[in-house]
């Protein structure tokens, strides 16, 4: 039997995609946003294709914000785009 690969939807194309090829960005229980390399930290987690193109259209449509349930502050936002790689 074929282990099932897990399938997570990005915030910013609305594409499904295999989670090892998605970014994950927590909201921690301390409302801390961070980005979240391991894909294990504790958590709301939303889920992003890794390039800028895609966190662009996640910050546009707030798709990032709706799926953490938080408001981010404008320097979490600069920090984040930097690890993108803008």
């Amino acid at each position: 039997m074929q282990k099932k690969i897990p399938t997570r939807k990005c915030v910013g194309c609305g594409e499904m995609k295999d989670k090892r090829e998605l970014v994950r960005v927590i909201k921690t229980p301390e409302d801390e946003i961070l980005l979240d390399t391991t894909g294990r930290a504790n958590g709301r987690g939303a889920y992003i294709c890794n390039n800028i193109d895609c966190f662009k259209k996640a910050l546009k449509n707030k798709g990032l914000e709706r799926s953490l349930k938080a408001q981010i502050p404008e320097d979490v936002l600069d920090k984040l785009s930097k690890e993108f790689g803008e």
